[in-house]
């Protein structure tokens, strides 16, 4: 009737949702995986390793000098710890003179045997790279339009090419390592004009965490409030990098 003010019916669009007990539960489910199954997978992992390097390295001890030959009881991470005792001790060793020559006598032998000799240097090489203490192997966090045009991927400079490769591509271009996806220690060398990279600020800690996770993690916000920070002072890279850095 007219006048007589009527009440909308609430319909099924308008009511609010209510999730039944099924639904609950696999939320309650998914975040119980969320917190476990990193802790859950590091530690197995862990658990993994110090096993393996026991069962390595514990038959090697003669077994008077076996410590769980007088406990009883094996004890857990004993391998790992005697390892890391022998390889401090090798690393002293042969920082000494009579090392260091025995060192070189070892090197000009493996250098006469063929296949021994190319493994030992790219080995040796890239742990030279990674492990050394002066060494920056990724100066910094790039984006370059791989593996075509119009498609980008995270890349990270090493350093600058030799002067017979400059010869031939121009003083302009620099080493690019394009890495996959999870795993960073394999991937692409590329030789790159520097014109066609678009630096990041993104320390190299991220830009190694986000080629791990495939995307997945990320600290776009984090990154922001560092650029926001960072606005009135030029950053280092938009000229170019610094010749010491790249030696």
């Amino acid at each position: 009737m007219n006048g007589i003010p009527t009440q909308n019916k609430p319909t099924a669009s308008s009511r609010p949702l209510r999730r039944g007990p099924i639904a609950r539960l696999r939320n309650y489910f998914l975040a119980g995986v969320l917190v476990t199954a990193p802790v859950g997978i590091t530690a197995w992992l862990i658990y993994s390793f110090v096993d393996y390097v026991d069962t390595s390295v514990i038959p090697l001890i003669p077994e008077t000098y076996n410590p769980e030959r007088y406990l009883e009881h094996s004890v857990p991470g004993l391998g790992v710890l005697i390892l890391l005792l022998v390889i401090t001790l090798i690393g002293f060793v042969v920082t000494n003179f009579l090392g260091r020559w025995f060192i070189r006598l070892g090197e000009r032998i493996l250098a006469h045997v063929p296949v021994v000799r190319t493994i030992y240097g790219l080995l040796k090489q890239v742990f030279d790279a990674v492990l050394a203490q002066s060494s920056t192997a990724f100066h910094e966090v790039v984006l370059i339009e791989y593996p075509r045009r119009g498609t980008w991927t995270l890349g990270f400079i090493t350093s600058k090419p030799k002067p017979e490769i400059r010869e031939h591509l121009g003083e302009d271009t620099i080493f690019v390592f394009v890495p996959t996806s999870p795993n960073p220690t394999s991937g692409f060398l590329l030789v790159v004009r520097e014109a066609e990279l678009i630096r990041l600020r993104m320390p190299v800690e991220e830009g190694i965490k986000l080629v791990i996770s495939g995307g997945i993690v990320s600290s776009a916000d984090e990154t922001g409030k560092r650029s926001t920070k960072r606005h009135t002072t030029p950053h280092p890279a938009e000229g170019g990098l610094p010749p010491e850095r790249l030696g």
